[in-house]
This record gives C-alpha cells, structure tokens and sequence, in this order.
C-alpha cells in the first residue's frame, strides 16, 4: 500500500525557512509528478509547487522566488524549501504524489501544518 510521509513542518518566525520533505513507499513506479499543496485556514486547498518525472517545475504565484522544490527519485523523495516565509504561508501542506506511468494512480500525505508567526 503506497503511504507518503511528510516532515519538516512546525512554528517559524515571519522571515524564517523550512524545509518538507515527503517520502513515498509501498511499491511506487514510474512517477509522474510530485506536488506539493497547501490548505489555508478557512480556504480551499491550493496547488504550491509541481515537479513532472522530466524536471519540469511550476509554482503558484506566491511562491515564486521564495520556495523552491526538489525531488530524489532514486529515493521517491520530494521536498519543499520555503525561504522568506510570511504569516500568509501558514497552513497546512500537504503531499501529492501522481504515479504508475499511464495508470496514473494518486495519493495524498496527511499533511504537516507550518505555522508561520509575524
């Protein structure tokens, strides 16, 4: 069964960095794209940063400049540097993994809350 674990969240100052990191295991296969989402308090989920299995990257607009993802595939590994973090960035992030070439199987973490305080 395909989990993902996501660490790395927790309590930072407005101006502080953290970094996610998200582990996929049980029997993931060709990978499509590794994204990271986040959900606002009181707002909808939102699409943060994509990374497709040929290195192509996307971010929402707020996070351009400020964040910055990466993936390992040799260790189905995807992580999330957040630099320059605001109070707006508080939320709780989540993983999202796209696999298993044209089956195109999806799984979500269970997320892990950054709180950023000004």
């Amino acid at each position: 069964q395909v989990q993902l674990v996501e660490s790395g969240g927790g309590l930072v100052q407005a101006g502080g960095s953290l970094r996610l990191s998200c582990v996929a295991s049980g029997g993931v296969f060709a990978v499509n794209a590794m994204n990271w989402w986040r959900q606002r308090p009181g707002k909808q989920r939102e699409l943060v940063a994509a990374i497709t299995s040929d290195g192509t990257i996307n971010y929402d607009d707020s996070a351009k400049g400020r964040f910055t993802i990466s993936r390992d595939n040799a260790k189905n590994t995807v992580y999330l540097q957040m630099n320059s973090l605001k109070p707006e960035d508080t939320a709780v992030y989540y993983c999202y993994l796209n696999w298993g070439g044209p089956f195109r199987y999806s799984n979500w973490g269970t997320g892990t809350q950054v709180t950023v305080s000004s």
